[in-house]
């Protein structure tokens, strides 16, 4: 960020010095601050609504609802050959081929394609040919054109699981709108356009969110991946679950004892269980968001309100007068100007040093900003960022203590995981804490679950079929 004006540049700001945050301030954020008391609680919490989420007769009432994938085997890194992999999420979609070669060794090409404003408001049938003709074009352009691939379909919407390769539209949302899609079969959609054409040959063999294909890829390369999270701009996680859990569970008999869970753990707490912890910025997040009242953990955790989080309390210090001589901007005052990504870059400065913050500081429009009211600006940044990483670590220890397997690595993507400068370390020291002494686990980066995660699944599916 090269624009601080030169009042900045002439400021003389000594590294080696560290300022305690203003003690109102600390003591207003107290109320940010997860103790190990709310921690246990927090897991037990959890523990019970996942156990609801699996339970037939309390399914319905449950804010982990738990829904089953359908996957039950993991990658083994004996899959080989070529697959394909669709990730539609957004106004954006990628087409995939990636070539198995054997353990960790692959090769693999991508392709974006837009998704036009009239095809997302238009009619299913539309939408679906859009993505056919694309993936026509794809393999053409990757010399598969006359082979038949299987493909694994990444669908980031919010869906009604009936099987590998079956699933109902609930509701579009990120701005889709297309007519005939809500309460049909996605994969039938997207077959019965490829028919159409009748130019490809393609199997779709399964279909899934991005934490599965979080949790999929990770274990390709770690075999002892058995939970996948996702702490982006939304928040969710996935985990391998003994079948005699899983009441509601309706799929084949045979031998294998377990299937993923995906627990769609956002809408932890929309029953009220945390109450406990909300704060005043928690109830202006979601008086003011589109889906009030609904993803209550999801609003406390995700990159989409992280920012927003830190600004209403910067905002509210500043009203009282204890940050900035009491004077805002405009741009502090205005919802969602306060980006997640301002949180990272702030808490990135070493201690003693407010560069970066000073620079977001500048790009608010705020006057005058002293190191004390950096200070205290990054103390209110840690706090959010902190309860965030705690909320995780609790569902997180509460799952792996659930499977109480030996050892279990957690496969973790998103923006805030990723880019966050601590959040792994708060993390790590917080599960340890509260994982069983006996269990050992580690927190591995995904790389590319929505994508490669997807093509690993047709993978393993077909592996199944004898044909990997």
């Amino acid at each position: 960020m090269d624009f601080i004006t030169p009042y900045i540049k002439n400021l003389q700001i000594d590294k080696s010095k560290f300022l305690e945050p203003n003690p109102i301030i600390q003591e207003r954020c107290q109320e940010l601050i997860i103790d190990d008391k709310a921690t246990v609680k927090l897991m037990d919490l959890v523990l019970h609504e996942v156990n609801r989420g699996l339970s037939k007769k309390e399914n319905k009432d449950a804010d982990i609802k738990c829904y089953v994938t359908y996957i039950q085997d993991l990658p083994n890194g004996k899959e080989r050959g070529k697959f394909l992999a669709l990730d539609l999420g957004g106004t954006n979609f990628r087409v995939l081929i990636i070539h198995l070669k054997g353990e960790n060794d692959f090769e693999m090409q991508s392709k974006i394609y837009a998704v036009p404003q009239n095809i997302m408001l238009g009619s299913g049938e539309q939408l679906f040919d859009h993505i056919a003709e694309c993936l026509a074009n794809f393999m053409r352009e990757h010399s598969v054109y006359a082979e038949r691939l299987p493909l694994g379909f990444t669908f980031s919407f919010p869906l009604l699981q009936l099987g590998l390769t079956k699933g109902l539209l609930v509701r579009w949302t990120k701005g889709f709108n297309c007519e005939g899609v809500v309460g049909e079969d996605v994969v039938q959609l997207l077959k019965d356009a490829i028919a159409r054409r009748g130019d490809v040959q393609i199997d779709v063999c399964a279909i899934l969110n991005d934490t599965t294909g979080t949790l999929m890829s990770c274990a390709w390369k770690n075999h002892n991946c058995k939970i996948g999270l996702i702490v982006g701009t939304g928040s969710n996680a996935c985990y391998v679950e003994k079948i005699k859990n899983v009441e509601n569970w309706d799929g084949p008999t045979t031998e294998k004892q377990h299937v993923l869970i995906n627990t769609e753990w956002g809408a932890f707490g929309d029953n009220g269980v945390l109450d406990f912890i909300r704060t005043q910025y928690d109830r202006d997040i979601d008086e003011h968001s589109i889906n009030r009242g609904k993803q209550i953990q999801e609003k406390m955790i995700s990159g989409m309100y992280m920012g927003e989080l830190a600004r209403l309390a910067i905002y509210r210090f500043t009203k009282e007068g204890l940050l900035f001589n009491g004077v805002d901007s405009e741009l502090l005052r205005t919802r969602g100007q306060f980006f997640t990504k301002y949180v990272s870059e702030i808490e990135s400065d070493k201690p003693g040093n407010y560069t970066n913050c000073m620079q977001v500081m500048d790009e608010l429009g705020l006057q005058n900003v002293t190191e004390q009211d950096c200070a205290n600006v990054r103390y209110i940044c840690e706090c959010v960022s902190s309860r965030a990483a705690h909320l995780v670590s609790a569902g997180i220890a509460a799952l792996i203590n659930k499977m109480d397997e030996p050892s279990v690595t957690v496969g973790v993507d998103g923006s805030v995981y990723r880019f966050h400068p601590k959040f792994h370390d708060l993390m790590m020291k917080r599960i340890r804490q509260f994982v069983k002494p006996e269990i050992s686990f580690d927190l591995m980066l995904s790389e590319d679950g929505s994508g490669r995660g997807a093509a690993l699944v047709a993978a393993v599916a077909c592996r199944e079929e004898g044909r990997a």
